[in-house]
C-alpha cells in the first residue's frame, strides 16, 4: 500500500487542548469581545463574592455585630445549622434522623452501582425503609416515640421526595399502560384522572387533602397529616410520571410489539421483556426533571402546617437574635443543600444515558 492510501485511511489527527478548548473562545473577533466580556463579568462576580465570604466574613459575636458587619454571618450558621437542617426534631434526638437519611444514603448509593442491581435490592430498600421509620418515629427498641408533628427540616422534605417518588412512579408506569390500552373504559378513566391531577397545582391538591378529606371521613376517624400530604404528592407525582413514560411507550417502534406477539408472550410478558425496559432508558432525563422538581416542590407542604427545610431555614432566620443579621446566609445554605442534591440527580442521570446509551452520539 503506497504512502498515500496510508495517509488517506488513517484517522484525523486528534486536535490538542488548545484547539478544543481555548481556540473556539478566540477564533473570531466576536468570539473574542464575548469571551473577554465573560471573564470580566466572572471576575467582578468572583471578587464581590470573595470579599464577601472570605475578606469581610464575620467570624465572632452575635446578631449585632453582623448586622453592623458587611460580610457573612458564620456565627448563625454555626448557631442555627442543626435547627435548620432537623427543625424541631427533639435536640438530643438529632442522631436518629441522622442516621435514618444515612441509611437512604447508603442505600441509594448501593442503588446506583450497576453491578449491585437484581432483586436483592428489594430486601435493601425493605431494610433501609422500616429502619429510617424505626429510628425517625421511634416506639421500638427503647427509643422514645415522637409524633409526626415534629418531623421536620431536610428529613421531612427528603421522605416526602423519596417515598412519593418510590411509590409514585408504578403509579405512573401503571397509569401510562392504562393510557395506552385499547380497552374504552380503562383508557378513559386513566385519561380523566391525570388531565385532572395535571390541571390543577399541587399545592391545590395539598390543601383538599388537609382540609376537605376530614369532612368526609367517619366521625372520630382521623389520618395523619403527614400521611395525607404523602398520599396527596404519590398521587400527583404519579401522574406526571405517567405522562413521561407514555411518551417513551409512543417511541418505541411498533415492530417491537409485532416481535412480542409473534413469541406468544402475553400482554404483561411483552410490557415487561420487550416493550417496558427500551421506553424507561428513553425516558431517564424527563423522569429526573421531574424528581428534582418534586424535591423543590416540597416546600409547598409549609401551607399545610408541616415544616419542610425551607420552612425551618425562614423559622431560623426569624430568631430575634437574628433578624435582619443573616438574610442571604440562610438562603444561600438552603440553596447550596437543594443544588447539591439536584446537581447529583442529574449528574446520576447523564451517567445512565452515557452507560445506557440512550443518547444522539
Amino acid at each position: 500500500m503506497s504512502q498515500t492510501e496510508l495517509m488517506a485511511t488513517a484517522p484525523p489527527p486528534r486536535p490538542g487542548f488548545f484547539q478544543r478548548s481555548v481556540q473556539p473562545l478566540f477564533g473570531t473577533p466576536l468570539n473574542a469581545v464575548i469571551t473577554i466580556v465573560c471573564l470580566w463579568l466572572f471576575w467582578i462576580v468572583a471578587k464581590a463574592a470573595w470579599g464577601w465570604a472570605v475578606t469581610r466574613a464575620v467570624a465572632e459575636g452575635g446578631g449585632a455585630i453582623c448586622r453592623a458587619g458587611s460580610g457573612i454571618c458564620l456565627p448563625f450558621l454555626a448557631a442555627k445549622a442543626r435547627f435548620m437542617i432537623f427543625g424541631v426534631y427533639p435536640y438530643d434526638e438529632h442522631w436518629r434522623p441522622a442516621l435514618a437519611m444515612l441509611v437512604f444514603f447508603v442505600a441509594i448509593g448501593v442503588s446506583m452501582i450497576p453491578r449491585f442491581w437484581g432483586r436483592w435490592l428489594l430486601a435493601v430498600w425493605a431494610f433501609a425503609l422500616v429502619a429510617g421509620m424505626v429510628l425517625i418515629a421511634g416506639g421500638a427498641f427503647g427509643l422514645r416515640p415522637i409524633p409526626t408533628t415534629q418531623w421536620s427540616g431536610l428529613p421531612l422534605s427528603f421522605i416526602l421526595t423519596a417515598v412519593g417518588l418510590a411509590l409514585g412512579f408504578p403509579l405512573g408506569v401503571v397509569l401510562a399502560l392504562a393510557r395506552a390500552s385499547k380497552l374504552p373504559a380503562i383508557r378513559v378513566i386513566a385519561v380523566f384522572f391525570i388531565e385532572v391531577i395535571r390541571g390543577v397545582p399541587l399545592i391545590s391538591i395539598l390543601f383538599m387533602a388537609t382540609v376537605m378529606l376530614p369532612l368526609f371521613m367517619p366521625t372520630g376517624v382521623t389520618v395523619d397529616k403527614l400521611l395525607r400530604a404523602q398520599v396527596a404528592i404519590i398521587i400527583f407525582a404519579g401522574a406526571y410520571i405517567a405522562e413521561a413514560v407514555r411518551g417513551g411507550l409512543q417511541a418505541i417502534p411498533r415492530g417491537q410489539y409485532e416481535a412480542a406477539a409473534s413469541l406468544g408472550l402475553h400482554y404483561w410478558q411483552a410490557m415487561r421483556l420487550i416493550v417496558l425496559p427500551p421506553a424507561l432508558k428513553i425516558v431517564i432525563p424527563p423522569l429526573v426533571n421531574i424528581s428534582i422538581g418534586f424535591f423543590q416542590d416540597t416546600t409547598l407542604v409549609t401551607i399545610i402546617g408541616l415544616l419542610d427545610f425551607l420552612s425551618t431555614v425562614r423559622t431560623a432566620m426569624l430568631d430575634p437574635e437574628w433578624v435582619g443579621a443573616a438574610v442571604l446566609e440562610g438562603y444561600l445554605f438552603a440553596a447550596t443543600i437543594y443544588l447539591v442534591f439536584s446537581y447529583g440527580m442529574g449528574a446520576y442521570s447523564r451517567y445512565l444515558e452515557r452507560r445506557l446509551r440512550t443518547g444522539f452520539d
